[in-house]
C-alpha cells in the first residue's frame, strides 16, 4: 500500500473524526483508508465486468451499507 496514491482527503477525515469523537487522527490513516478504497473498488470493477459492464455502478460495491433500499 505505501506506493499507491492516497484516495482520501486526509483534512475531511481528521475534521469528520475531531466532530463526531474529539479524537486525533494518526497521520496513517489516510493511507490505510485508500487501501480499503483500492480494495473495494477492485471488488465492484470485478463485479462490473462480471455483469459485461464498462460502468462501475453503486450496486457493484455489495449491499452491506445500500441506504436501506
Amino acid at each position: 500500500m505505501s506506493d499507491q496514491e492516497v484516495l482520501v482527503v486526509q483534512s475531511k477525515i481528521k475534521k469528520y473524526i475531531k466532530a463526531k469523537s474529539g479524537m486525533s487522527t494518526s497521520g496513517a490513516v489516510a493511507k490505510h483508508l485508500s487501501g480499503l478504497i483500492a480494495s473495494m473498488c477492485d471488488q465492484a470493477m470485478d463485479a462490473a465486468a462480471s455483469a459485461k459492464r464498462k460502468t462501475v455502478m453503486d450496486r457493484d460495491f455489495g449491499t452491506e451499507n445500500d441506504g436501506g433500499e
